[in-house]
């Protein structure tokens, strides 16, 4: 019998020890999504003309407006597949991320016709820019100290 109390024993304080690390796929998730969006609010903060230009762009074209939504839906639909915790901690985050990726992703290919008007109006002063770039900024910061911090 002792040696059945030595098993449980060490049992008992691996998981003890494995308890408050988290894996899985949220921290996956997070480890992808988090460096892009720091390098993506980067790189809005730094040329926020050029991203505003690049959004009136896109939407004059129905192809880059459908592709991207096919792209946001699969997106979402794979973060949702992989994780869709309603969790009262940071991977609730990946929750949401996914679902406005599905719903995103839905109306530029239900909707494209919104999509082009809504677009412009959305990004076209400065100040939108500056808040969408350091939303994105500080959002990938967040989740990358999230995901590698484990």
């Amino acid at each position: 019998m002792p040696s059945t109390a030595n098993a449980l024993s060490r049992l008992a304080r691996r998981h003890l020890a494995t308890k408050g690390r988290m894996t899985g796929p949220a921290v996956s998730i997070a480890r992808l999504a988090g460096p892009l969006f720091v390098v993506i609010g980067i790189g809005i903060l730094l040329n926020q003309p050029v991203y505003s230009a690049m959004v009136t762009e896109a939407v004059r074209s129905p192809i880059l407006v459908y592709l991207s939504g096919v792209a946001s839906l699969l997106a979402g639909l794979a973060i949702l597949n992989a994780h869709r915790a309603w969790t009262a901690d940071w991977r609730v985050i990946i929750t949401v991320l996914g679902w406005l990726c599905v719903v995103g992703g839905i109306v530029r290919i239900v909707l494209p016709r919104l999509t082009v008007s809504l677009a412009p109006k959305i990004y076209s002063g400065p100040a939108a820019m500056l808040i969408a770039g350091a939303v994105v900024l500080v959002l990938g910061f967040y989740l990358s100290f999230e995901g590698y911090r484990r």
